[in-house]
């Protein structure tokens, strides 16, 4: 019948379109629910548009360390306009791409809100707010992959406040803004407006940021950030939010308060469960997650969850793989399971960061302060040679004693992300510190240094 399917995918982010494709080459009948653009948080309003604004940020230090290469460039200003208008532009693109791909893959899109009806029939409304007769489609197998949206505190005056989603929609960004929050996304907006020249303050509750990584690394982006002119005030936070006229008046635990044009708060994000009613289907939830056994199975036979619905490891890498291990197992006949060790990261702030394999703290806690040792080398790269306000480079790896194994890896500076990629590889096959000592450098470059550490 044209309304049952093999497979229904609720949500055409990174991991449902990937499990939706995957499904379709194997030949099963498949269809994925989708009330907006195509393409999920990473694409549409995360990861992608957030690196285009990044590459954008680097501009203004280009231009203002040109002099030192002999570049002569005057009266040069980056117009905000233009760059989100691209980056907005590229977005539709992509949108339109994995739309194309789906048709040739023969998988229906539906445009629509997705909602259970029964363990394995979906109600579909144009959208959030019809109440016109839904369609009902019927699957064999439902894939929940809805992931996740930015959560706001409950703090007077909130609602006057952007969330990361909105910072891509901006026309243009105000002259000064206030970033709240220490992780991710607060540090790589803080870094990505400081380089469009706005003035940022970036507020943060505890006493260091992006934790999870590092401390080193931490501790270093901080003192550079504040380098480039990012006003960073820890053991802060605002208690409430007031319209000003044109600005907004932030109030702070500190008893101070800032005028500024803008607030982003950058304060987490939880799983998008909003008009799922999943209790129609049985399904069980925990600590505001669908719960889902080492299959992404939910207590419900027929209905899975991947990405970050499931609040687990909140990476597109992440929910990707999550969606074509289960289409290979389940239409391919190919059953395997996903590594979820060392799973590589990075924050892409200014300088950018990224680490696989535990950090120094954490391997310190797992195996004990004796048993573990640190490599490390600091130093001014080859890029920022001829530039005085040139920053530092950091590399670090942390190794385990008794066998010599890294344990970790992780890198502070330009091309960061790039390296610990490959570095990955190295640590995901168990790879030791004669194994590294016994690489060939590659010079000059920065990588080289984590082949050369005494």
């Amino acid at each position: 019948m044209e309304n049952h399917f093999d497979l229904i995918v609720l949500g055409a982010g990174s991991g449902g379109l990937a499990a939706a494709k995957r499904a379709a080459r194997y030949g099963a009948k498949v269809a994925i629910v989708e009330g907006d653009k195509v393409g999920g948080t990473c694409v549409i309003r995360g990861c992608v548009p957030k690196k285009l604004l990044v590459y954008g940020s680097h501009y203004r230090e280009y231009i203002k360390g040109a002099l030192d290469y002999g570049v002569q460039i005057e009266n040069s200003f980056i117009d905000q306009e233009i760059l989100l208008a691209n980056v907005r532009k590229e977005v539709d693109r992509l949108n339109e791409i994995h739309i194309k791909s789906l048709s040739k893959l023969g998988i229906k899109l539906i445009k629509g809100w997705g909602s259970f009806s029964g363990k394995d029939s979906i109600f579909i409304k144009k959208n959030k707010f019809d109440n016109d007769d839904p369609i009902q489609i019927i699957g064999e197998r439902i894939l929940i992959a809805v992931g996740g949206r930015p959560s706001l505190p409950e703090i007077p005056g909130s609602n006057l406040a952007w969330v990361s989603d909105d910072m891509f929609l901006q026309k243009s960004y105000p002259n000064k803004v206030v970033v709240v929050g220490g992780g991710f996304i607060a540090c790589e907006f803080a870094s990505i407006l400081n380089g469009l020249g706005v003035q940022v303050t970036q507020l943060v509750r505890g006493d260091q940021i992006l934790k999870g990584f590092d401390s080193d690394l931490s501790r270093l982006l901080i003192e550079i950030m504040k380098k480039k002119g990012v006003s960073i005030l820890m053991d802060t936070a605002p208690i409430s939010f007031k319209k000003m006229d044109d600005k907004l008046l932030v109030s702070l635990d500190t008893g101070h308060s800032i005028n500024c044009g803008g607030v982003l708060m950058a304060t987490g994000r939880k799983p998008f469960l909003n008009g799922l009613e999943l209790d129609k289907a049985g399904v069980v939830c925990a600590r505001n997650s669908i719960a889902v056994n080492a299959d992404n199975r939910t207590n419900i036979e027929n209905i899975f969850a991947i990405g970050d619905v499931t609040d687990r490891f909140n990476l597109t890498p992440v929910a990707i793989e999550e969606g074509r291990v289960f289409a290979d197992k389940f239409y391919g006949n190919r059953p395997r399971m996903v590594n979820y060790q060392n799973i590589p990261k990075a924050v892409f702030s200014q300088p950018e960061i990224a680490s696989v394999g535990l950090s120094q703290e954490d391997a310190t806690s797992k195996f004990g302060k004796d048993n573990i040792q640190t490599f490390d080398a600091k130093f001014k790269p080859m890029s920022q040679a001829l530039h005085q306000e040139g920053i530092v480079n950091l590399l670090k790896l942390v190794v385990k004693k008794d066998n010599e194994k890294i344990l970790g890896c992780h890198m502070l500076g330009d091309g960061a992300a790039e390296i610990i990629q490959m570095a990955a590889i190295s640590i995901t096959m168990g790879a030791k510190k004669k194994d590294f000592d016994s690489t060939m450098a590659l010079h000059p470059t920065v990588s080289e240094e984590f082949v050369t550490m005494p």
